[in-house]
């Protein structure tokens, strides 16, 4: 069975937004990658991805220097795994900062959405790879016990790749 593009995008998004942390993998002016934790803020219609950051950290420096970002997302509670690479941009439109803004967030920005600090970072989604295997563990284990008692090969749901630029 072939899936639609816009139905692997749905999928991506799908799992993207229930996993929501990712390491943000950067690339450092000197070639040195650099990850950190970081959390989707959205997935918009067009299958963009939104970060909230602080205008003055290494991210945004190493953003400056080389667009290319890599990211990973896994839930080994729901066997489920994301990883994007992609091309991000520094974003500081008030309006798009006000409409994704969360109160949580200023645990980060102490002076709200007046933060000066306050900056997003877009990443256009240009290859995603996922595994889905969203089957409890329960169902796990006995699938794999079925495969050695079979002989048959363990089959751990769903993988696609995903070219979407």
């Amino acid at each position: 069975m072939t899936t639609s593009l816009i139905d692997q995008q749905a999928k991506i998004k799908e799992l993207i937004e229930d996993i929501r942390i990712n390491t943000f993998i950067t690339k450092e002016a000197g070639g040195k990658l650099q990850g950190r934790p970081m959390s989707t803020v959205e997935v918009d219609h067009e299958g963009c991805l939104w970060f909230f950051t602080n205008e003055y950290t290494g991210k945004t420096k190493d953003i400056s220097h080389n667009k290319e970002v890599y990211l990973t997302y896994a839930s080994p509670s729901t066997n489920s795994y994301v990883v994007i690479d992609g091309t991000a941009a520094l974003n500081d439109d008030a309006e798009k900062i006000k409409e994704l803004w969360n109160p949580s967030l200023k645990a980060w920005f102490p002076e709200g959405l007046d933060d000066p600090k306050i900056q997003l970072i877009k990443v256009i989604p240009i290859h995603a790879e996922y595994w889905d295997g969203t089957s409890s563990k329960v169902v796990l284990a006995y699938q794999k016990l079925k495969a050695v008692i079979t002989g048959k090969e363990f089959n751990d749901g769903e993988h696609s790749e995903v070219n979407l630029k």
